[in-house]
């Protein structure tokens, strides 16, 4: 039994907009050193090209981050980032391919897109987390993974700069885990 909690999940993607930020700024240093499992992160942001986000995300911990390139395998010990202006999908091969389709909720990356390829590719072992953010992209998406029989979990509201986004989900969809910003790190590190 222990086994299979440890080898259940494969990915974890969080999703994020206004506010997010400051939460990953928060729990990515305090993720353990050997943590193995792919981290994809999904963030609303400038269209324009900019490393600045990978840059500091890096600066931040000891684990592997780049942004993510079109048809690249996913390794573990990588925290992956969401390019900008780019829907991200991960197929069903585990490999990310990069869309320039229409925008989502507003939004390119689109976080519903990149959750529910995930529940697509990695069903019940597929995580997803949502955090600040002012509309409500990602609440299909996690419902997609929840179908899926993934673990969903969302930031506290309270805790989130802009609700909005957290707040929908909670509303839309069966979450399993509402995290205040200081329990994220300690529930990712179990994880793994």
């Amino acid at each position: 039994m222990a086994e299979d909690s440890i080898n259940k999940y494969q990915l974890i993607v969080i999703g994020g907009s206004a506010g997010s930020l400051d939460v990953l700024l928060h729990v990515i240093p305090k993720l353990k050193a050997d943590f193995h499992i792919p981290i994809v992160l999904v963030l609303h942001r400038m269209n324009s090209y900019d490393s600045t986000l990978t840059e500091l995300i890096a600066t931040k911990t000891v684990l592997k981050v780049k942004e993510v390139e079109d048809k690249e395998p996913q390794k573990e010990g990588y925290i992956y980032i969401a390019p900008a202006d780019y829907h991200l999908l991960i197929e069903k091969d585990r490999m990310f391919s990069l869309d320039f389709s229409e925008k989502v909720n507003f939004s390119r990356p689109s976080i519903d897109i990149t959750f529910a390829s995930a529940a697509d590719a990695f069903g019940e072992k597929a995580v997803c987390i949502l955090l600040s953010g002012a509309n409500a992209d990602g609440v299909d998406g996690m419902q997609a993974i929840k179908n899926a029989g993934g673990l969903v979990v969302v930031q506290d509201p309270k805790t989130a700069e802009v609700s909005f986004m957290p707040a929908q989900a909670i509303l839309n969809v069966e979450v399993d885990k509402i995290l205040k910003i200081d329990e994220m790190a300690g529930f990712i590190n179990s994880l793994a």
